[in-house]
């Protein structure tokens, strides 16, 4: 599956972010709680450098609760701020701004030392597409401040939105990098969305979806669509076999693959099918083994 490519906003975007970086104080960045490091664009660390970082775990609700736990305390050992979140259905995200300025404590402190009081909160959020950047900074603000969608790629320039508490937000459109280093990495974006389907053989990605979700999360497979004996079931078997389940019958008695398909990895985004962690703290640690 060829998943590589740069479109031209993206590198726009990416010059944009290294020219107003001199004017931030902390940058703030989204990732996917399903899958903290296939989401996490390895050019934002390069781009960031030393500025002081918190990092949210967004669509934490979708994610396993055991394994964000997980996440959370191995973003803690190094040394980095991670807050679970699920910024569609929150409430309050006035805890946001008492951890940005938890992380900025120091600076906050030697600032008013030199009698430089009342100073806004510049922050950098950065995301790629489809982790739902849009929507937290509309429930930070407490209104719809950003251009919000169920697609990647809908930010496309920068906007400063100046908040009531003292923080002012700089948005910046969702980006990729040029190139995916492994395979994996670009089908766990497919699986959740952030690459669109259009570019992607939906049937072929379903059936790898499958696969993983037969190996991992067995019982929320069987239980979704009633399947009994499943081991050793390849994904385009297991994708046959909910088509039937489905009903899913073209003529000649064929099963509509692209129709089951699609299926599954709308269930499958929509929490249907479970609560679906995609990595582990533990393959972070053989990626970068």
């Amino acid at each position: 599956m060829n998943l590589q490519w740069f479109p031209g906003h993206m590198a726009k975007t990416r010059r944009m972010m290294t020219e107003q970086l001199g004017l931030i104080d902390i940058v703030v960045e989204l990732l996917d709680a399903r899958l903290p490091v296939s989401s996490q664009n390895p050019e934002i660390n390069t781009i960031v450098g030393s500025k002081p970082r918190l990092i949210i775990l967004n669509k934490a609700d979708l994610a396993d609760e055991e394994i964000n736990r997980k996440w959370v305390e191995y973003f803690k050992k190094k040394g980095i701020e991670a807050v679970l979140l699920d910024s569609v259905h929150a409430k309050n995200l006035n805890f946001i701004a008492d951890k940005i300025r938890n992380v900025l404590k120091d600076k906050l402190e030697k600032q008013a030392e030199k009698g430089m009081v009342g100073r806004s909160v510049k922050v950098m959020v950065v995301g790629i597409p489809n982790v739902g950047k849009s929507s937290f900074i509309n429930k930070f603000a407490g209104r719809a401040s950003a251009v919000t969608g169920d697609r990647p790629g809908v930010t496309r320039g920068k906007q400063w939105i100046r908040l009531k508490n003292g923080i002012e937000l700089l948005d910046t459109p969702g980006i990729l990098w040029p190139k995916f280093e492994d395979e994996q990495t670009g089908l766990n974006l497919a699986y959740v969305g952030s690459i669109k389907d259009e570019i992607i053989d939906v049937e072929t990605l379903a059936c790898k979806l499958l696969e993983f979700l037969n190996g991992t999360y067995k019982a929320e497979l069987c239980a979704r669509y009633k399947l009994d004996d499943t081991d050793g079931l390849a994904g385009y078997e297991l994708l046959e076999l909910i088509g039937k389940k489905r009903g899913f019958v073209i003529s000649g008695g064929e099963i509509d693959l692209l129709r089951a398909a699609n299926i599954v990895l709308d269930e499958f985004r929509m929490c249907r099918i479970g609560r679906i962690s995609l990595e582990t703290p533990d393959v972070e640690e053989e990626i970068n083994a």
